[in-house]
């Protein structure tokens, strides 16, 4: 149950995606609050596994096959928690005024993807307290219909079920680390007294590093001593699953984790981006020369890149790399750049003078694999691609 942001740590920085083409994270199912909601899956794996470990409880109370449909329906109400859980983050931001890309529901939880990060500390942590807060609120209301209802026994299995499922995951998602809620709580605390958001990150980051680990330690120690079963004196036997889930969740933990610190390091180096530097050299030539005599005058300019100009010299498209390499040789005598080359959109004509955040801003917002770099009077400076922006950030 996390909230993310831009930069995304393990996709291209300047883009957070790789193609330029955003793929849908699993079945699109609505969109409550103007926010849109997927469901991956992997949650089917999830609810057939939690029908099947809570039917046992369920059949002490209502005969079979009965008990396997009132078993998924805890399934479904749990992860209804869930989607409660992150809807609220998505709420918040949008209250706040930050716009949300998505909800998603997925194996270990939920997932609400952010545009952009808190501008504040304080909106960070309103928006990463509405969750776990609107689960212990849930449970608060679990435990008051167990007090004050006349339920019957299913419905009271029920309730009682999910006002712990509530709270597991209430207080599960304040622990300190990220990329938990809590640890979105250590940012905003460590950014507010200190003033830097990179330092909170950082923090939080190790911390939910320990957190990790001590998940990882927890199901091992559950797997070698699993609870007792009290009808029997034995082993409940789900010790292995113990051990599973906490693995599934120590990782998770520790990628989430591991990524917001790089995330600090990539934000280390985006002032130090400038297009001028990464630009490459461009050879100019009309659509109808060969892409074999294009690529011999490149060479011989010490060009890494064509762009397809009109007879008048402006700009009118670019020929991509991966066109160049996929084109055998013995074909390239025949084929000509314009057959090659794609249409430049306004979007992918940048300043050859921009750097930093404004750079990275340009990327985002129109993702491409080349752009075009115009000098302040309209000469062509040469081309940036994506791949040698990705460079800069690798081994990070």
């Amino acid at each position: 149950m996390t909230h993310s942001a831009p930069p995304n740590p393990g996709k291209t920085p300047a883009t957070g995606h790789d193609d330029g083409r955003t793929a849908r994270p699993g079945l699109y199912i609505g969109r409550p609050f103007g926010v849109p909601v997927f469901v991956s899956p992997s949650w089917f794996l999830v609810a057939v596994l939690v029908t099947v470990m809570f039917e046992g409880q369920v059949n002490d109370v209502i005969e079979r096959p009965a008990s396997y449909a009132v078993a998924f329906a805890y399934a479904v109400l749990l992860y209804g928690s869930v989607f409660v859980h992150e809807l609220s983050h998505a709420v918040t931001a949008r209250v706040l005024g930050l716009p949300v890309r998505s909800v998603t529901l997925h194996i270990l939880g939920g997932e609400t993807s952010i545009e952009r990060e808190a501008p504040t500390p304080g909106r960070e942590f309103l928006i990463a307290f509405a969750g776990p807060l609107v689960n212990l609120v849930l449970a608060g209301l679990g435990l008051l219909a167990h007090a004050l209802l006349p339920l019957p026994d299913v419905a009271l299995l029920l309730v009682d079920a999910l006002t712990f499922a509530n709270l597991l995951v209430g207080v599960f998602n304040l622990l300190p680390g990220l990329p938990l809620d809590g640890g979105r709580l250590v940012r905003a605390a460590v950014w507010k007294a200190t003033g830097h958001s990179r330092s909170g990150a950082i923090i939080a980051g190790w911390v939910g590093r320990a957190v990790a680990i001590a998940a990882l330690l927890a199901g091992a120690y559950l797997a070698a001593y699993p609870a007792s079963d009290e009808t029997t004196g034995g082993g409940t036997g789900f010790g292995w699953l113990a051990l599973l889930w906490s693995a599934l969740v120590a990782s998770f933990i520790w990628v989430g984790a591991t990524q917001a610190i790089r995330a600090e390091h990539v934000r280390d180096r985006i002032p130090l981006l400038s297009a001028r530097r990464l630009a490459r050299r461009a050879t100019l030539v009309t659509p109808d020369v060969p892409l074999a005599e294009a690529v011999r005058r490149a060479h011989a300019d010490h060009a890494g890149a064509l762009v397809v100009v009109d007879h008048d010299g402006a700009p009118r498209g670019l020929v991509s790399e991966k066109a160049v390499t996929e084109t055998p040789e013995h074909r390239r005598p025949w084929i000509t750049v314009g057959d090659l080359s794609r249409t430049l959109e306004p979007d992918h004509t940048l300043p050859a003078d921009l750097r930093g955040e404004a750079l990275v801003e340009a990327l985002r917002r129109a993702p491409a694999a080349e752009y075009l770099l115009l000098e302040p009077d309209g000469r062509v400076y040469g081309v940036l691609a994506v791949t040698d922006v990705d460079r800069t950030f690798a081994g990070i």
